[in-house]
């Protein structure tokens, strides 16, 4: 290996496959297959479960449930990123170091209240519909960030910073430039985990209107139709997987990036 070659940075971790030999399209593709075929197979779920008159939910369609719930789950994401993302950088910084015990009690307060419990309370106050569901699941989903948050700032290595401040990089330009990047992949792996969780928990958010998956798992529960909860559950877990996939994905590019960052 020549000097010139030793010198060089370590190239980014490649991902598995790229392009639509990566699994992740395939998956989605296969998700949106099963939102629009589930209706076709209403022989099938009529065999398997003979006593019941209607053994396919058509209510509404799968696809725009579907759709619903998705849109649901990155509007609530997004505030549990957002506002854990910066409580967490907040109690990082030296100005806000104090405040992390009680931080970090609130949002572990926040995580043991049953969504259940705020769409409870929330629903009377500001009305049915998606607005209960959006701040249960915001709520539920601040933990795994903030601690994801918390994490990955603390593991840059303190020599990496003192270097930073050697070169003359300001406390903004080192957390920008230094401290997010290298935070990036253990942040990641807790909004990965709040994701996945708010997939799950957005199903009962159809208890107070919301226009979610949960729909024919509520609707199947109240009324002993299994074949119903079947199929609202099969296309939760298809894309709490291929979410999980995505994250996956995302967490092997930011490897990347830290290594030739």
């Amino acid at each position: 290996m020549t000097a010139h070659a030793g010198a060089t940075e370590s190239p980014p971790i490649p991902d598995r496959a790229s392009g639509w030999r990566h699994p992740l399209p395939w998956a989605v593709a296969g998700l949106l297959a099963l939102a629009v075929a589930l209706p076709w197979t209403k022989p099938l779920f009529a065999a398997l479960f003979p006593a019941l008159d209607r053994p396919m939910y058509e209510q509404d369609s799968f696809l725009a449930l579907l759709g619903a719930h998705v849109a649901l789950v990155a509007a609530s994401s997004a505030a549990a990123v957002l506002l854990g993302g910066a409580a967490g950088l907040f109690v990082t910084r030296p100005a806000g170091a104090a405040f992390r015990p009680l931080v970090e009690q609130l949002t572990a307060i926040a995580q043991t209240v049953p969504p259940v419990a705020v769409l409870a309370i929330a629903a009377p106050l500001i009305g049915f519909g998606d607005a209960p569901a959006l701040i249960a699941l915001a709520l539920y989903g601040l933990l795994p960030v903030l601690r994801g948050t918390v994490a990955g700032i603390e593991s840059v290595p303190p020599a990496v910073l003192d270097a930073a401040a050697g070169l003359g990089l300001s406390a903004r330009q080192r957390l920008w430039q230094v401290e997010w990047p290298l935070a990036l992949p253990v942040l990641l792996a807790g909004v990965r985990t709040s994701v996945v969780i708010n997939i799950g928990t957005a199903a009962i958010a159809s208890t107070v209107g919301a226009r979610t998956l949960g729909s024919p798992i509520i609707i199947g529960l109240s009324g002993f139709n299994t074949a119903y909860v079947l199929q609202g559950a099969l296309l939760v877990g298809a894309l709490a997987i291929v979410a999980d996939m995505g994250f996956s994905s995302l967490a092997r590019r930011a490897q990347g990036w830290r290594r030739s960052g």
